[in-house]
């Protein structure tokens, strides 16, 4: 097939659209996950700043906090402005089990008598080969930082949500 000057030149312009359109997007999707991994360690940055801060039911201050006001401060330092109620919290987002849960995400709890009831949250500040971690207020510590695997805390555990 001969192709004239023309044509050649037209489908040349058209090879370099793609590639830079490809060139464009990927590093976009790059730069995304950048600026996505910063907004988590800020959220985590945040919640870790009102480490022993104690627990107080609806407490929204640093003089005493529960578990959904640590995460509504948390997610307001990047601009989110989140539900104040933990059981609130639990409807945004999107869903991620727990092997699949990255810094930033959220943790949610039954740990009250309704077996399936979100009562308790927290923030995934740490990930390595499996082990999560994740800070939380809890009622008899206040602000503090746990391990996912520990028996009570896997036990009670609902589910993940991805907000970032």
């Amino acid at each position: 097939m001969n192709y004239s000057k023309k044509e050649t030149a037209i489908k040349f312009f058209n090879y370099l659209v793609l590639f830079l359109s490809i060139l464009i997007v990927s590093s976009s999707c790059a730069s995304s996950k950048k600026a996505k991994n910063r907004e988590a360690e800020t959220v985590i940055s945040t919640a870790r700043s009102y480490r022993g801060t104690p627990y107080r039911y609806g407490g929204t201050t640093r003089s005493g906090i529960d578990c959904s006001a640590l995460i509504f401060h948390a997610y307001a330092s990047v601009g989110i402005n989140m539900p104040r109620t933990s059981e609130a919290q639990s409807k945004l987002g999107k869903n991620v089990s727990g092997r699949n849960l990255e810094k930033g995400d959220l943790v949610f709890f039954a740990t009250g008598k309704r077996k399936r009831r979100v009562s308790h949250a927290g923030i995934v500040t740490e990930v390595q080969r499996g082990r999560v971690i994740f800070i939380h207020s809890s009622t008899s510590l206040g602000v503090t930082e746990d391990n996912l695997a520990n028996p009570y805390w896997s036990k009670v555990f609902l589910f993940g949500k991805r907000i970032l």
